[in-house]
């Protein structure tokens, strides 16, 4: 026998060779107790144990699998998971551990969707298999069928953790790091991966060079009147440009994946196109400098007027273009991250995974997203006030600070762990504060000087909260650490405090199934078919072990409804005890080789036929898997 765990967390010495379910039963304590090297042992001797796979040999590959995978081990995690399927076609944990390892893997997407959605047609009851399926779609972007997965999944189970955070997710519209890679694409994400940055490297290289190029072409003609030397010098860049463009392309090996990643990964759809029309502009700027420089000369004593009426002129537009498009779209790409999605209702989602870290972790990320919107917002106050010449619009400020209450409420008053989080939230109210004061002065009859104090102490505020985002993002850069963007957000891919659905124990079926099952004559499955409920006389072949599943031989009928719903129901009585009868639910699949159907048991029912008092369904001799 296997001993349990000892309470130090550690297994005692085993004292005999143990059965397979018992070193898989060691196996899932080492589980869950973060030891996956001594699982992985556990489970080794489980199969080991089980030599013939007919008391828990294909639990003992879901649990390997399930230890290779914690070990980073990707591919063994396959092979195991795809033995367990082997020894056990119809086990729905055995399909939900293969489509788990089999989307860790690069290029095989469509298989681990395949695996999902068996096992979720094979045990629509659990939660796991739902996960995995709005996980995978959740990996694609397709965040309404993912949102649809998690709701079934959570109705089962209401406090399942991954289905509350990646169900946060969707309200987020999160995306992935690699967005430009398609899961269902047979191609390594590696390999687009390179792609992508050989394209960011062109577009920021060529960016850079034509900023550099035009602004000392502007030196050179504006400052020094070198107009034709300026001209003949900016017609280099250009040519230089294309010598960049054609290094990066060689490095592009997957052209015909290219269109498909501008289309799922919007950012680096406006990465080139900015970098083309900074190659427009520029070759527009330096062909009308000449007569910009003959409108706006700036040589000697230049008029000071003339800054003015050269910085409105569309010559001033094309240079902007050239020389400020990064920051421009830095700026553009925090704030539509900022404001992309349901912040409000994914912390809400968060909330309800209870002290999951992965969930702390996301919420302080969503707290920043929340905390950018309500700074732009209040910028946007502050433009329109200027603009429309009239302070009275800075009241709108004082919806501000209510609605982070409100975002801050759904977390059920948890403290952010981030403390410039904390500090930026606190400034952001203190402008919200300053505004509405600055708003209060004219009606209230308070001194102008009031007015002009408020204002400036909100703009210097505003100013502050963008120095401190800036530091924080630096030092989360620096250090390699998670920063207060969208990209930081995580998707949650275990299980919390409960047992993973694919390292369940399988049913046991007890000595009196096994003998009933293996003397019986009297064997009917029953099943669905569209006319209805079915029942047919099968044969059973084969011994029967405590884990194993049921061969059955069954007419074409029965094959043919089991692959439109694999769930049936075998029943049988014992010829040696004549009132004894049990009913084994499962899944059946068609073995065409052996031409059987097998059934993987799933629930198991026994009772006695009624004879002078009413039949009763006897209490432990089965057990549903769950």
């Amino acid at each position: 026998m296997v001993s349990d765990p000892g309470e130090d967390g550690r297994d005692a010495a085993p004292l005999g060779p143990g059965s397979a379910r018992e070193w898989c039963a060691v196996a899932v304590a080492r589980l869950g107790r973060d030891q996956p090297e001594a699982a992985l042992e556990a489970a080794r001797l489980a199969v080991e144990s089980d030599p013939h796979a007919q008391d828990g040999a294909g639990w003992g590959y879901r649990l390997a699998s399930l230890a290779f995978e914690r070990l980073g081990r990707d591919a063994e995690a396959v092979a195991a998971a795809e033995e367990a399927v082997r020894l056990t076609p119809g086990s729905w944990a055995a399909r939900l551990r293969l489509g788990a390892a089999l989307r860790r893997v690069p290029g095989r997407w469509k298989e681990a969707w395949s695996q999902a959605g068996r096992a979720a047609r094979y045990a629509p009851q659990e939660p796991d298999p739902h996960v995995l399926v709005g996980d995978l779609r959740l990996l694609r972007g397709e965040h309404r069928h993912a949102r649809a997965a998690y709701d079934r999944a959570l109705r089962r189970v209401q406090d399942h953790p991954g289905a509350r955070v990646n169900l946060g997710l969707t309200f987020l519209r999160w995306e992935r790091s690699r967005g430009h890679h398609d899961p269902a694409w047979p191609v390594d994400p590696r390999e687009t991966g390179r792609a992508r940055r050989a394209l960011e490297s062109w577009s920021r290289q060529v960016r850079v060079l034509l900023a550099v190029a035009l602004l000392a072409v502007g030196v050179a003609a504006f400052g020094y009147g070198l107009t034709t030397e300026a001209v003949i010098g900016g017609a280099v860049a250009p040519a230089a440009a294309l010598v960049i463009t054609l290094r990066q392309a060689h490095r592009v090996r997957l052209w015909p994946y290219v269109p498909g990643m501008l289309a799922r990964d919007a950012w680096l759809s406006m990465s080139v196109a900015i970098t083309l029309m900074a190659v427009a502009a520029y070759v527009a700027a330096v062909a009308t400098l000449p007569r910009a420089v003959q409108d706006f000369p700036l040589t000697g004593l230049p008029d000071p007027a003339a800054l003015p009426a050269l910085a409105r002129s569309p010559w001033a537009g094309l240079a902007g273009l050239v020389l400020l498009n990064g920051l421009a779209v830095l700026i553009l790409r925090t704030l539509a991250e900022a404001w992309r999605g349901r912040p409000v209702r994914a912390l809400t989602e968060f909330a309800a995974a209870g002290d999951d870290r992965t969930a702390a972790h996301d919420i302080d990320v969503t707290l920043w997203l929340v905390a950018v919107r309500a700074w732009s917002v209040l910028v946007l106050v502050v433009t329109g006030a200027l603009l429309l010449d009239d302070s009275r619009w800075a009241l709108t400020a004082l919806a501000v600070p209510p609605a982070l209450g409100w975002a801050y409420g759904r977390v059920r008053g948890r403290a952010p762990a981030d403390r410039w989080l904390t500090a930026v939230v606190s400034l952001i109210v203190l402008a919200s504060v300053a505004l509405v004061v600055a708003a209060a002065v004219r009606p209230l009859g308070l001194p102008d000087r009031f007015g002009r104090w408020s204002w400036q102490a909100a703009i210097g505020v505003l100013v502050t909260v963008v120095a401190a985002y800036v530091i924080r993002s630096a030092r989360a850069w620096w250090r390699g650490a998670p920063g207060p963007w969208r990209g930081s957000l995580v998707m949650y891919e275990g299980s919390g405090r409960r047992l993973p659905g694919d390292a369940r124990a399988p049913v046991e079926l007890s000595g009196e199934v096994r003998r009933a099952l293996a003397y019986g004559r009297g064997v009917v499955l029953a099943y669905s078919d569209p006319t209805g409920p079915r029942a047919l006389a099968v044969g059973s072949v084969g011994p029967v072990g405590p884990g194993g599943e049921l061969r059955l031989i069954a007419a074409e009928d029965a094959w043919e409804a089991t692959e439109r719903d694999p769930r049936v129901a075998v029943f049988v009585a014992d010829p040696t005890d004549r009132r004894f009868w049990a009913e084994v639910r499962g899944i059946a699949v068609g073995d065409a080789e052996a031409d059987v159907l097998r059934v993987t048991p799933e629930h198991v029912v026994v009772g006695d036929y009624p004879g002078r008092h009413q039949g009763r369904v006897r209490p432990g001799d089965g057990r549903p898997a769950r």
